[in-house]
């Protein structure tokens, strides 16, 4: 069976950048696996030419798992559970990162407390993926300082000079 390249039409899930990183986001599921998470789906890398790894849900994933205060940078989605939306607060900002978060709700009303509590630098509300090019794109915390695309992005890269002029 020939392997799809990652640009062509039906690929929904491209490789890892290298065999490295591979090996980094198999490790950060054999930890949370080994502390006690259910595999759902995937957590295997996938033979074959490139550094595929099958996309992963992980159930029940401890607090002190590697992969939880990590960033990944792979197809896992670790799963935990939380009493109180202040705890999901905690639980979601109790890492170094912050590049983006997800929230999934139908109450407004928590989207908006939520999203404002959570110590990223983007949010996905109801989306997975949030990628535009016209939007600022950028981390906080250890996931980055400053932004790109968008205009805020442009701004960055320019320096503001004021000009006072008195009568001449």
């Amino acid at each position: 069976m020939q392997r799809l390249q990652p640009v062509e039409d039906g690929v929904q899930v491209g490789p890892l950048i290298t065999e490295r990183a591979r090996e980094g986001v198999a490790s950060l599921v054999a930890d949370a696996t080994d502390s006690g998470a259910r595999v759902l789906t995937g957590g295997d890398a996938v033979d074959g030419p490139g550094w595929f790894y099958a996309p992963n849900v992980l159930a029940d994933v401890p607090i002190d798992a590697r992969l939880m205060h990590e960033e990944i940078f792979g197809p896992v989605a670790p799963v935990t559970s939380f009493a109180t939306e202040e705890e999901a607060l905690r639980l979601a900002n109790d890492t170094p990162y912050g590049l983006i978060a997800y929230v999934f709700t139908r109450d407004l009303y928590r989207a908006l407390r939520v999203t404002e509590g959570l110590e990223t630098g983007m949010v996905g509300l109801n989306a997975g993926v949030i990628s535009n090019p016209a939007a600022p794109f950028g981390g906080v915390k250890a996931s980055g300082f400053g932004r790109e695309g968008g205009k805020e992005g442009i701004e960055e890269f320019l320096e503001i000079k004021y000009v006072g002029i008195g009568g001449m």
